[in-house]
């Protein structure tokens, strides 16, 4: 035999092995076709129950304000936030908390503390004039120092510029 039939007979064993291969069906590529009863467990409720957080580091059942950019005036949308914070607060009249602003993490370190705290300011001013007293209500600046979300585009900036309602 020559170089040149080595080399078809070559070619034709891993043509071969590699069509065995593909055709091979094993119990682990087999979809399973009925349910295991038992490997299913036990069945839960789908019922929620709150676990204290829902949006940004707000504390539920309120709810986290957004703000545009370098801004802090609350939006019009933003007002049925407001809503559920006051009536969550009313209801609960032994509750206190603190209002955390939070800025995207363009701008420098200052700018986005005085920001914060003018987001947060805004926020307790808003309560204050529903009606809920002033000295269940602390407000700090977290600037950006506490970013929710890291990436570097403009969902995670919006998501960002914020006030978190934390119970104290």
């Amino acid at each position: 035999m020559n170089d040149r039939n080595f080399f078809y007979v070559g070619i034709l064993f891993i043509v071969l092995v590699l069509s065995a291969c593909s055709g091979k069906n094993t119990d682990e590529t087999k979809m399973p076709t009925e349910q295991d009863s038992t490997a299913i467990g036990r069945e839960e409720s789908l019922e929620s129950k709150s676990i204290g957080i829902m949006e940004g580091r707000t504390t539920g059942p309120m709810l986290p304000v957004y703000f545009g950019y370098d801004s802090y005036t609350i939006r019009g949308d933003q007002a049925p936030r407001m809503k559920v914070n006051v009536d969550y607060l009313k209801g609960e009249e032994q509750v206190k908390i603190r209002i955390e602003g939070n800025c995207d993490p363009r701008g420098t370190r200052e700018y986005n503390l005085a920001l914060g705290e003018k987001r947060a300011l805004v926020a307790k001013k808003y309560l204050i004039n529903m009606g809920i007293a002033s000295a269940r209500i602390t407000t700090v600046s977290l600037g950006e120092e506490k970013i929710l979300l890291h990436g570097h585009d403009e969902m995670s900036w919006a998501q960002n510029r914020r006030d978190d309602f934390v119970v104290e």
